[in-house]
């Protein structure tokens, strides 16, 4: 089963994934036989044995022409076991690579009767998984932090925008009370003047013509006291009954 060919390409829109690769060195103690028969008691493992290697196949996912897309690739060797696997597009590297190292590590568990590991290149090898990992969540706090300094000020600047809005609200409200009753008070003052008594319209008429030398023009009065014009002429005419005022002509 030969290995996907490695590629420093970037992910592009209708390209094949990456593949990238782990690998750490081992001691065979055991043979390369053992090694199949032990990978094949794992259900998802589709295993291939050559005179030099062991491959298994692990397929994660496949693409619309069933083709594998998500996938990766396990080889041990008398000196190595490393795992070659596929980078898509839409999956970070770096946390690819992270949940491979960890998949490389539990398979190593397995193998561990037939192998002979060095302790210090498996904490190498997680060592360096856990400083990309570190360096990864780094980027990630600051964007995050960013964006979270962003939204403090848009928050701040809506804040102040709010108490702003508030104290020109309460500003309107006073003013708007102010006029109201201001608008009360003039209405109040409408109805009393459409109210007028007689006696008080008598003496307004009175008072209109003397200042008038003599006239009256009842459309004229009728607006300035707010009185309808046929009360205007009936108070006119009861004054010149009484003897108050003389019609002329």
């Amino acid at each position: 089963m030969p290995l996907p060919q490695s590629t420093k390409k970037e992910n592009e829109p209708g390209r094949q994934p990456l593949v990238d690769g782990v690998r750490i060195k081992v001691k065979l103690t055991s043979t390369l036989k053992d090694v199949a028969d032990l990978l094949r008691t794992v259900s998802f493992l589709e295993v291939a044995q050559d005179k030099d290697a062991v491959s298994a196949l692990y397929v994660e996912s496949r693409d619309i022409n069933k083709q594998p897309y998500v996938f990766s690739i396990l080889k041990a060797t008398e000196d190595s076991v490393e795992v070659a696997y596929s980078i898509p597009a839409e999956i970070a590297p770096k946390k690819r690579k992270l949940d491979m190292v960890r998949y490389l590590l539990n398979m190593l568990t397995l193998l561990d009767p037939y192998y002979e590991i060095d302790q210090k290149i498996v904490y190498q090898l997680m060592e360096s998984s856990i400083k990309d990992t570190s360096e990864s969540i780094t980027l990630e706090y600051s964007k995050l932090y960013t964006q979270y300094d962003t939204l403090q000020k848009d928050v701040k600047d809506l804040k102040a925008r709010v108490r702003r809005l508030t104290d020109e609200n309460e500003g309107l409200s006073n003013e708007n009370y102010e006029l109201k009753n201001k608008a009360d008070e003039l209405l109040l003052r409408l109805k009393n003047l459409e109210n007028l008594p007689d006696d008080v319209i008598r003496s307004k008429l009175q008072e209109w013509i003397m200042e008038h030398s003599g006239e009256i023009n009842i459309l004229e009065f009728s607006k300035v006291y707010n009185v309808n014009e046929v009360r205007v002429e009936e108070m006119l005419n009861l004054l010149i009954r009484e003897g108050y005022i003389e019609a002329i002509g």
